[in-house]
């Protein structure tokens, strides 16, 4: 694909289809389409969060913001890292990306210590749907504590789905499951028409293990 071509309603429009850009590598400029048979979503009527999360969520050992520093939290998921040779997040993806959070419909939280960014994720929010794109860690169970603030979040909000994209094991942990393509669009559709907030609402960490706990 031309990325030159592709601006940031064509993005939204892919993501309303179901759809989403991947690239490579962070050094090829090319942009592609990704549209899976199996798709992971988390379940916002029934995400668990581990007992051990639990508790440092609510003992709050990270200051939680949203929307403060997207690009940063975007290009520390673009970090290459043992383990993790390779990121799909090339240049023209970031270039989307920011200039979608600008327009409002894409978002980030981060997870600071000391006024050090250590954790964080982002994604893309559309209607009462949220795509969870990617997240970091640079502690122990930073990235974690963000995706628990940001499901209370989006509870909070009147969100209706939450899309993984791929299932893994680790998100595995958090309820996640896999659902067909047609399961998927159908949700989608459904979530799309939905009103939602993403910042009705927020709150410490016991407010949102609070927040979890009910809609479960």
């Amino acid at each position: 694909m031309a990325h030159d071509s592709f601006d940031i309603e064509d993005l939204v429009s892919c993501y309303r289809r179901g759809v989403f850009p991947m690239a490579d590598s962070r050094e090829d400029e090319k942009v592609f389409l990704i549209d899976p048979q199996r798709r992971g979503v988390f379940p916002l009527n029934g995400f668990h969060v581990p007992s051990r999360l639990a508790r440092t969520v609510r003992s709050g050992p990270f200051e939680v913001t949203v929307d403060q520093d997207f690009t940063a939290v975007l290009e520390a998921c673009a970090e290459t890292k043992p383990g993790r040779p390779e990121t799909w997040i090339n240049l023209p993806i970031q270039r989307l990306y920011e200039a979608l959070h600008s327009s409002g419909r894409a978002h980030s939280v981060e997870c600071r210590r000391e006024g050090r960014l250590v954790g964080g994720l982002y994604g893309v929010s559309l209607g009462g749907a949220f795509f969870g794109e990617s997240m970091f860690s640079r502690e122990r169970d930073a990235s974690k504590v963000a995706l628990v603030h940001l499901v209370g979040r989006l509870i909070g909000g009147g969100y209706r789905l939450l899309d993984a994209q791929f299932m893994t094991e680790h998100l595995a942990q958090f309820g996640a499951t896999e659902i067909s393509r047609t399961v998927y669009r159908r949700r989608l559709d459904e979530a799309l028409e939905t009103p939602a907030d993403f910042y009705r609402f927020a709150g410490t960490g016991a407010e949102v293990l609070q927040a979890i706990s009910q809609a479960s």
